[in-house]
């Protein structure tokens, strides 16, 4: 681990409950959530970008590498509040609303913003995550989870995104593996 980052995850809030990271795996569309011994204390499916994994800004692809949640956004809204750009729009998802925006990429009930950590790979100039707007954000029930679909964030149910939400602070560290 780069000494930058470690000196920041030593620092960093700890999470309730002695929860301390989350790992999401690309391979298997999977995120757990680690106690402080490393021991997996909740796995969640996923979707990550259906384009892949990369850094590039523009490239709607996951960026991997060691990040943290920079801030946690939707904090007791109801179920399925619609967001854009991280402002509730005032709308509960329904599949009646879904219909009628076929193809919408759906930020729903949470955020959790990440930033990454990694100088010149997730972070700053044209590879940072933040100024990506990379999140993990809740989903209609009806997108399937455990295969690639996002356009670059990390997509969870809505019932498992709360729960992470109420568990974890913002300065969680966040690593995404190939």
């Amino acid at each position: 681990m780069r000494a930058d980052a470690q000196r920041f995850f030593l620092g960093a809030p700890r999470a309730a409950k002695g929860f301390v990271k989350i790992n999401v795996y690309i391979s298997k569309q999977q995120l757990e959530l680690l106690d402080d011994a490393g021991k997996v204390m909740h796995r969640y499916a996923v979707s990550s970008s259906a384009k892949g994994v990369g850094e590039l800004s523009g490239s709607h692809c996951t960026p991997r590498g060691k990040h943290i949640i920079r801030a946690k956004i939707g904090a007791g809204l109801p179920d399925n509040t619609v967001f854009v750009s991280r402002r509730p729009t005032g709308e509960i998802y329904t599949p009646e609303l879904g219909e009628k925006s076929p193809g919408r990429d759906w930020m729903l009930t949470r955020i959790l913003w990440l930033s990454g950590l990694e100088k010149g790979f997730n972070r700053l100039g044209d590879c940072d995550t933040m100024r990506r707007y990379i999140y993990i954000h809740g989903t209609p029930d009806s997108v399937p989870l455990g295969i690639p679909g996002s356009h670059g964030c990390i997509r969870m149910r809505n019932a498992d995104l709360i729960e992470l939400f109420d568990i974890v602070p913002a300065g969680t560290a966040v690593e995404i593996f190939e």
